[in-house]
């Protein structure tokens, strides 16, 4: 089965948010006395969902209230971390391939300043945000059960109709930095592939179940476009991260194109190109004894020193 969209969680995965988060939601705990007072406290809350954590240490529906308003409304409008270095990139790439969506237990407003403000707004089809839909899991079954929310977008406003005829069993892949979501992800029957820059550690992320864990953000562009090519090839192919399969070519004359460019490869190889120019010979002039090679030598200095060729 080839990948039909990549879940990107925001906090940790997408932007940098150990320092950020934490800051403003230690002014909640100050204010409901939730006992969450070290940095490792906080990020302990998403080991599982972050939101039921939350229910356990309020006790009461009434306090829950309070505080989830409290600290996303700190998030909407205090919370701007800076993205991680080279998840722009890495944002582009995917979203030329694969239906992209953002997956957060953050407000919709908060993820729309910051994907706005990086320029990355368009590169998502959807998003699910945690003051719509606090449960990650949830939020992956309906994306799955929902035929619609193929549609992908190129980093465009309009959405790529063609992206729309994705085969049913098309797989999802969650992209996050925490073990609560990979939790989820198993949950909903989606495979998840973890960050080592967020909340939690390598180790931890594989335990939890996911598949791989990159330590760069490129990585996620490497495996991803090589798994793509890979599928749309049967594995009958020879795939590079940085290249497309003919095979999976979106047009006619991409494919041609692309038979082409081989064919002149292959006919450069074997001398055959006829259609290249042919590169002039080297001049090679042996020296049969090193005076030889020093007369020379002292000649070709000073036609240069004098500014004429040799």
């Amino acid at each position: 089965m080839a990948i039909r969209a990549v879940f990107f969680d925001l906090d940790g995965t997408l932007v940098q948010t150990r320092a950020a988060s934490w800051e403003l939601f230690a002014e909640t705990n100050e204010e409901f006395s939730l006992g969450i007072d070290t940095r490792e406290k906080f990020f302990a809350l998403f080991e599982d969902n972050f939101y039921q954590k939350l229910a356990e240490l309020c006790g009461d529906e009434q306090k829950l209230a309070s505080v989830r308003e409290h600290f996303l409304g700190l998030l909407r409008t205090r919370y701007a971390p800076p993205l991680i270095p080279g998840m722009a990139d890495v944002v582009r790439t995917l979203a030329e391939r694969f239906t992209l969506v953002v997956l957060s237990s953050n407000t919709i407003a908060t993820i729309r300043t910051i994907l706005t403000e990086a320029g990355l707004a368009h590169c998502f089809a959807h998003v699910f945000a945690g003051d719509v839909e606090p449960d990650k899991a949830a939020s992956m079954r309906r994306f799955l059960a929902d035929a619609g929310y193929r549609l992908g977008r190129r980093c465009s406003p309009a959405y790529d109709e063609g992206s729309s005829a994705s085969d049913e069993r098309d797989e999802v892949i969650l992209i996050t930095d925490t073990v609560g979501d990979v939790r989820e992800a198993a949950r909903a029957g989606v495979r998840a592939v973890g960050v080592a820059w967020g909340m939690h550690r390598e180790a931890d992320l594989r335990a939890a179940g996911a598949e791989r864990v990159a330590l760069w953000p490129q990585e996620l562009s490497a495996w991803l476009a090589a798994e793509a090519c890979h599928s749309a090839c049967a594995g009958g192919c020879a795939c590079t991260p940085s290249s497309s399969c003919s095979k999976s070519s979106a047009s006619p004359a991409n494919d041609l194109a692309l038979t082409a460019s081989r064919i002149r490869r292959e006919r450069r190889r074997e001398g055959t190109d006829r259609s290249a120019p042919p590169r002039p010979a080297a001049r090679v002039r042996p020296f049969d004894d090193r005076q030889a090679f020093d007369d020379q030598l002292l000649t070709t200095l000073k036609q240069l020193r004098k500014g004429t060729p040799h």
